[in-house]
């Protein structure tokens, strides 16, 4: 990984607007946990917590938007504007470049996102048993933000709607027709997340369950780590290519 790459890209994605959206998404998680807490709890608190607020508001929404956010800028505006051109230019490899990328829109996504699942898992939880629940999904907040991180990044490398197309993906493929169709749980982030929870935490199933065990949950992260990364470098590759001949 190249240091002074992933520190200008840290920089650039430092924007007042994008952090401006991204701290006012990250609010939101709390004042839900302080409405359920003020209001009538006819659910138990670990149970809302864990499916209601932890997969259902974060990993089902706020960690897929905002690595959408950080994850689709790190690469995607300099292909935009044409000035990957330069960064390309320069005697760093392509591995190096994506991996610097990578690493600076995963640091800033798990940045936002650990917090805030944190700390509104705590508040909606308080007075009750932790059970492993916020330990487990702050875990599979991270491992999920790299692999959406992954992603993403390698879509801004493969097309300047990179944007729509992750939108699709989280909305389209893992909310509507994941839900349709079981078999699709293999290609999902979103429940490898609820998988990696479930592996961590001690709640019992009724409580809140995976569709997909620990280990699946882990292999396929890995993979939704690894091929989108292998495939950005060769995408840039292929870029590099095209922009000099």
């Amino acid at each position: 990984m190249n240091r002074d790459i992933f520190w200008l890209t840290i920089r650039e994605l430092a924007g007042r607007r994008r952090l401006a959206l991204v701290v006012l998404l990250g609010v939101l998680p709390s004042l839900v946990s302080v409405a359920y807490r003020l209001g009538d709890q006819n659910t138990a608190a670990a149970r809302w917590t864990a499916d209601t607020l932890l997969y259902n508001v974060i990993i089902t929404i706020f960690l897929p938007l905002v690595a959408l956010i950080f994850g689709t800028s790190a690469l995607g505006s300099e292909v935009e504007d044409g000035t990957a051109i330069f960064l390309l230019s320069k005697p760093v490899t392509r591995g190096s470049v994506i991996s610097a990328k990578l690493m600076a829109a995963w640091a800033l996504t798990a940045v936002f996102v650990v917090p805030a699942a944190s700390v509104s898992g705590a508040i909606a939880i308080w007075g009750t048993p932790e059970q492993g629940i916020i330990t487990g999904f702050v875990v599979a907040c991270v491992l999920g933000a790299l692999a959406y991180d992954s992603l993403f990044v390698m879509l801004s490398a493969f097309t300047t709607r990179a944007l729509f197309v992750g939108l699709a993906y989280v909305f389209i493929w893992e909310g509507i027709i994941n839900s349709i169709f079981s078999g699709t749980r293999f290609f999902s982030i979103r429940q490898c997340c609820l998988g990696v929870a479930a592996l961590i935490s001690s709640a019992p199933e009724e409580t809140f369950s995976a569709n997909l065990s620990g280990l699946e949950s882990i292999v396929i992260l890995a993979v939704a780590v690894v091929v989108p990364v292998w495939a950005a470098v060769r995408l840039l590759r292929m870029y590099q290519v095209g922009e000099s001949g």
